[in-house]
């Protein structure tokens, strides 16, 4: 999981065909790069950073210090996919979880404790415990749930659906 690739992330390819409808939020979206992999799948997407980006004019770019204490700034609003790679900020995740539309997808991934032997994020308060992401999301419908060590990262990763998975064809 590198943080400065322009690709979007193996996990989030393989779980976005799940994502039927917008808007998907991008949280911590850095440079955008899953933000316009879902542009390119033709969704309404909103990406939302603390730091000012110049994405494509199709994507919604929201400034917003998440850690702030500052009001979460899409209060209300329901999204048919949200997605997290290589960010922690644990008093987001019930908002994340409730931000879900009935029918939507979470996508999430991120390092997980271990990843101290790999360099950064190195400080536990940035690391998640071992199936601490199925623990936050236990209100949803698990699609697929991994934790362990890579080559390069120790990683948890997370798809989750808000209601049944009933006729949805989960990507082998």
């Amino acid at each position: 999981m590198a943080h400065d690739s322009l690709e979007p992330s193996d996990w989030v390819r393989r779980w976005a065909p799940l994502v039927a409808r917008g808007p998907v939020l991008d949280v911590a979206s850095g440079s955008g790069r899953h933000a316009k992999f879902f542009s390119s799948r033709h969704l309404e997407v909103i990406a939302v950073d603390r730091d000012p980006q110049t994405l494509p004019g199709a994507i919604t770019f929201v400034k917003a210090d998440l850690e702030d204490g500052s009001p979460w700034p899409f209060e209300g609003r329901r999204f048919g996919g949200i997605v997290v790679t290589n960010y922690l900020y644990r008093p987001l995740l019930p908002v994340l979880a409730q931000s879900l539309a009935g029918g939507g997808v979470l996508i999430y991934e991120t390092f997980m404790l271990g990843n101290e032997k790999f360099g950064k994020p190195s400080n536990p308060n940035f690391l998640l415990l071992p199936g601490e992401l199925l623990q936050a999301f236990a209100s949803l419908t698990v699609a697929a749930f991994e934790q362990g060590t890579t080559d390069k990262a120790a990683v948890q990763r997370i798809c989750v659906i808000r209601g049944e998975v009933g006729s949805v064809r989960i990507p082998s």
